[in-house]
């Protein structure tokens, strides 16, 4: 599926990115959300295979299955725990996490 390169890259690179931080110092992160660092490490985890997966063409509807429960898990979080709105000017809203679920989903679809 060569016309979603790009989609795929993009993707991964985001959750990676976002990935290193909690695989780095998961205790700093998991103060943060209220998690234990246990599993802000799995969540990290997960967003760094799930990441190579999808950027390798390994896995990925797998990978991009993952993801979507990760971006489900986070716009659930972001509406009803941390009652984030979608969009904000002074802090990160969900509407990239909607983006993000959006873009695994048709991933997904197309593989």
């Amino acid at each position: 599926m060569e016309n979603l390169l790009f989609l795929r890259l993009a993707v991964a690179a985001i959750f990676i990115y976002h990935a290193i931080p909690k695989l780095k110092e998961p205790k700093n992160m998991a103060s943060g959300i209220g998690w234990t660092p246990n599993k802000v490490l799995a969540l990290g985890l997960v967003e760094f295979v799930s990441g190579l997966g999808i950027a390798g063409g390994i896995a990925v509807k797998l990978s991009a299955s993952l993801l979507i429960a990760v971006m489900l898990g986070a716009i659930y979080y972001k509406m009803s725990k941390w009652n984030v709105p979608f969009s904000a000017h002074d802090k990160t809203g969900w509407e990239l996490d909607l983006l993000l679920l959006t873009a695994n989903l048709t991933i997904f679809l197309r593989y």
